[in-house]
């Protein structure tokens, strides 16, 4: 059989034009170049190993070329290369030893700082030494404003409390208005504008300080005060509404009060607050007693056992006899007394069981002190100075 044509070859071996039209590239066919990649970074490591050596062995003769020049420079001496050539080699001995020892001697020179520097130095403390003695003398009774700072910095009250341990706990992101802490001191109860009423415990508490229970028992009112009771078995939540409620240790509802009749003028005849509330506290002894003050001109006691009337009314009145509202409420420490802080700048004081008319008047006007006492017999007034 004879062989293929040359041109039959090149048919056989070549790319086919058409193929390559069809496919869109040329070379179709063609064996891809195959590559030895380890003998390729055998030679790249090699290269840049010769590489390195090279800079190393450059860098070092520069070195040692001009650690030489420095070495002929200091320690040859101009008139010597003028001499004959037969003392050069007897005298290049005593020439380094003569030179090692100036050098020496030189270093022993330098060490410490300069005598112009010590002399700056102990100008300059000189001169703060006559700064402090500048002036005349303070006057007896007067001292120096350091000294003031130290005194006060000692009679800080804060830096007196015995505190060892310190902690910050993240209510929300509005302002607290409200706190509580139990009797024992074991629970914290806080409140704020956020409308949230948060438990803290410490004893359950863990390293993320987060509280144990949160919750909005007058939904979208802010807190305006919060108290547990003298046994700390329940707590009393005011808010913005007219409604006082009392929750236990666990933040379940235990009663809430009753709204009064907003269409009632004398508040006496209305079971509840109509207004918002300001302000409430627990009675000292009766655990089951608390008080409230609202913007409707009253105060009044409430029974945690009865929800459907207060137990009694407390109507703050002006100098004139006109309604004042009451911001703030408290009961006297044995609870025979009741005093509310009024708009008008005065603190008006009821006997618990007597509701028909205060007893104790407190007005402060213009730096002064104006008291008034009444009863049902008698009424006198008494003036305090501020001076």
């Amino acid at each position: 059989m004879e062989p293929p044509a040359a041109e039959d070859a090149e048919m056989l071996t070549g790319p086919d034009p058409e193929l390559a039209a069809t496919m869109g590239f040329s070379g179709f066919g063609k064996k891809a170049r195959t590559f030895d990649l380890e003998a390729m970074f055998e030679q790249t490591r090699r290269t840049a190993v010769e590489r390195s050596r090279k800079v190393l062995e450059a860098r070092a003769r520069e070195q040692q070329d001009q650690a030489e020049k420095e070495f002929k420079s200091s320690c040859t001496d101009p008139s010597a290369s003028a001499s004959s050539a037969t003392g050069a080699g007897s005298a290049l001995k005593p020439r380094v030893t003569t030179c090692s020892e100036s050098d020496d001697s030189s270093d022993e020179e330098l060490t410490g700082p300069s005598k112009v520097l010590q002399a700056s130095v102990q100008s300059s403390a000189g001169d703060d030494d006559d700064e402090e003695f500048i002036g005349p003398p303070l006057p007896p009774g007067f001292k120096d404003s350091d000294d003031d700072d130290t005194e006060d910095e000692d009679n800080n009250p804060i830096k007196k409390i015995p505190d060892s341990h310190e902690i910050t706990l993240q209510h929300g992101t509005k302002t607290v208005s409200a706190l509580g802490l139990d009797p024992s001191g074991a629970r914290l109860i806080t409140g704020g504008y956020d409308y949230d009423v948060k438990f803290w415990d410490f004893a359950g508490m863990d390293a993320s300080l987060q509280a144990f229970r949160s919750l909005q028992p007058c939904e979208c009112h802010q807190i305006k005060s919060l108290q547990y009771s003298s046994t700390g078995d329940v707590i009393l939540v005011v808010s913005g509404n007219s409604q006082a409620k009392v929750l236990d240790r666990d933040g379940f509802p235990v009663m809430e009060c009753i709204k009064g009749d907003q269409y009632i003028v004398d508040m006496t005849n209305t079971k509840g607050h109509t207004a918002m509330l300001n302000s409430g506290c627990w009675h000292p002894k009766i655990k089951e007693e608390f008080l409230t003050c609202s913007n409707d001109g009253t105060v009044r006691t409430w029974d945690v056992n009865n929800e459907k009337k207060h137990k009694s009314v407390f109507k703050p009145r002006s100098a004139q006899g006109k309604r004042v509202i009451p911001t703030t409420c408290t009961y006297s420490r044995d609870g025979k007394l009741i005093a509310a802080g009024c708009q008008d700048g005065s603190i008006q004081i009821w006997d618990r069981n007597m509701s028909v008319s205060h007893i104790y008047t407190i007005i402060i006007l213009n730096s002064n002190v104006y008291s008034t006492a009444t009863d049902e017999n008698s009424f006198g007034i008494l003036y305090f100075s501020s001076s």
